[in-house]
Parts: structure tokens; C-alpha cells; sequence
């Protein structure tokens, strides 16, 4: 009992996974937005983006090892025939859309589309795009679950 009179003791219990789900598709989706920033600001200054992420691989002797891999990137700007930039944002495997009939962003030049994503992320901050993510979500699981054996 002398080691444990050393230490500070105290009741504490850890925090709980966030239950709300309108605020983890939140945070979801302004880390994707976060890394779509990061692209497009790669691109600007002219450095290929390539990020990593580690995963669990065998190795030849059979025994598994984590190693560093590169994850799969699929960026939300295009460009139409005329060259001009525009931003789709995507979620749940969809494209959102912004608007009635708009499901895409404007952006003009392409060094404009940092400034466009921060805007995104303080939309879906603010909440101004519920409904069309909750929407998404709903639909992405519907897809996902099985349906009974006939």
C-alpha cells in the first residue's frame, strides 16, 4: 500500500462515444472536407498528395504486421469542357445535394477551392446541411442491410 499512497487516486470514468449521430456525421464530413483541402492545397503548390494510413498485411513468413499504406483518395473538385473548377461534396457514397437540382459547387479558378471548402465546413458546422446528410445516411444503410430470405 506504500506504491499506491505515492500516487494521486481518483473516480473518473472515461467519455462516451458519441451517441448523437447528426454530430458524428458532422465531424465525419469536415474531415473529409479537411482532407480535400489538403489535396487541393498540394495541387496549388504543385506536390503530388498521397496519404497514408496504416493497416495489417502477412508478411512471408506468414505472421502479421502492420505496415504503412497508401489510402485510396478520390477528389470532389472536376472540371467541365470549358475549364472552368467545380466542387461536389460527397457522403455515405453519394453526391450531396446543395440545393434543389445543385449538386455541385462553382468554384472558377482552381486556387479559389480552399477558400470554398473552409466555407463548406463552416455550413456543415453550422448545421445547414442535416437533413441532406442525415438523407444520405438513411439511404446508404438501407442499401447495406440484408434483406430477409424469401
Amino acid at each position: 500500500m506504500a506504491h499506491l499512497k505515492a500516487l494521486k487516486l481518483a473516480s473518473a470514468e472515461p467519455v462516451a462515444a458519441q451517441a448523437d449521430p447528426v454530430k458524428r456525421t458532422r465531424n465525419k464530413v469536415m474531415e473529409a472536407l479537411a482532407e480535400q483541402k489538403r489535396a487541393a492545397e498540394a495541387k496549388i503548390a504543385g506536390q503530388v498528395y498521397a496519404p497514408t494510413h496504416m493497416v495489417w498485411r502477412k508478411n512471408e513468413a506468414g505472421e502479421r504486421m502492420q505496415v504503412e499504406a497508401r489510402k485510396r483518395f478520390r477528389s470532389g473538385w472536376f472540371e467541365n469542357a470549358a475549364g472552368q473548377t467545380f466542387f461536389a461534396l460527397r457522403y455515405a457514397g453519394t453526391v450531396i445535394e446543395l440545393a434543389k437540382d445543385k449538386n455541385a459547387i462553382e468554384v472558377g479558378e482552381f486556387d479559389k477551392l480552399p477558400m470554398v471548402i473552409d466555407t463548406l465546413i463552416e455550413a456543415v458546422q453550422a448545421g445547414e446541411l442535416d437533413a441532406q446528410l442525415t438523407a444520405a445516411a438513411e439511404a446508404r444503410g438501407q442499401m447495406l442491410r440484408k434483406k430477409p430470405a424469401a
